[in-house]
C-alpha cells in the first residue's frame, strides 16, 4: 500500500474519468449486482469541482470515489466507490471511503451523508463511519437521484416496491445526532451491532437477501 498515492482530485486527474467509468461497469457485470452506469463527462464534472478522491499506483488509477449533493446539500452522498480488482482486499476501499468522508464533511458540515449500496464491505466501512441503516423513506427526495437506479439491473424492483425497498441497503450519517471522530478518537461500539440487527431483520422480510449475499448468514452469527 506504500506506493499507492490516496488524494482529493483536481484537474491533472481528467485524463482518468474514462478508465473509472470502465472499473465501474465492469464491477456491475462480474457482481452481477446494481451499479448505476456513468459517463465520463460526469465524472469529469465531479473532477473539476474538487468533489472526488483518487487512489494512484504511479500513473495507473486503482481506486476512486466521488460527493454529490441533492436538496440543496441537504443529503450527501459518497457514490461511485469503485476498487481495481487487482487492490481489492487489501484494505484500499476502507481508506478511499475515509478519505471521501472527510471531504464530504469538510465541504457540507451540516449535510446527512448516505449511500447505498450491495456491498457488505462497504457497509461495514459506513457502520464504522457512524452510518445508521434506514429505510428508503428517510433518503433524498430528489427525482435526479433516483433517477440513477434506472441503469440497475436491479430497478424492477425498486418500482415494485414503489421504491420503498430494493436489494440496496440504505445508510445515513447524521451530524446532529452522531459523534463519531474519524481519526480514532472517538468511535460507538455498537454500530455493528446495530448494524447486524438491521440485517437480520431484513433478511427475514425480505428473503432474496440471501442469495445476493452468501456470507450474510455467517456474518450475523459473528
Amino acid at each position: 500500500m506504500k506506493q499507492i498515492v490516496i488524494k482529493v482530485v483536481d484537474n491533472t486527474h481528467q485524463q482518468y474519468a474514462a478508465e473509472i467509468c470502465n472499473m465501474i461497469l465492469e464491477a456491475a457485470k462480474s457482481r452481477g449486482t446494481g451499479i448505476s452506469k456513468r459517463e465520463p463527462e460526469y465524472i469529469r464534472e465531479k473532477i473539476n469541482e474538487g468533489k472526488a478522491v483518487i487512489a494512484l499506483d504511479g500513473s495507473r488509477v486503482v481506486g476512486f470515489c466521488y460527493i454529490e449533493s441533492w436538496e440543496g446539500a441537504k443529503f450527501v452522498a459518497n457514490s461511485g466507490l469503485i476498487v481495481h480488482p487487482d487492490y481489492r482486499k487489501t484494505g484500499l476501499a476502507k481508506i478511499i471511503k475515509t478519505k471521501i468522508f472527510e471531504l464530504s464533511q469538510s465541504k457540507f458540515p451540516e449535510s446527512r451523508i448516505f449511500g447505498i449500496t450491495t456491498s457488505l464491505a462497504v457497509m461495514k466501512i459506513n457502520s464504522g463511519l457512524g452510518y445508521q441503516p434506514v429505510t428508503f423513506s428517510e433518503l433524498t427526495t430528489d427525482e435526479k437521484f433516483w433517477k440513477g437506479c434506472e441503469t440497475c439491473t436491479n430497478y424492477d424492483i425498486l418500482q415494485r416496491t414503489g421504491r420503498k425497498m430494493c436489494l440496496c441497503t440504505a445508510m445515513v450519517y447524521n451530524p446532529k445526532n452522531n459523534h463519531t471522530v474519524i481519526n480514532g478518537k472517538k468511535r460507538s461500539s455498537q454500530s455493528w451491532e446495530h448494524f447486524k440487527t438491521f440485517l437480520h431483520k431484513r433478511k427475514i422480510n425480505f428473503p432474496e437477501m440471501t442469495q445476493l449475499y452468501p456470507k450474510l448468514n455467517k456474518i450475523l452469527h459473528k
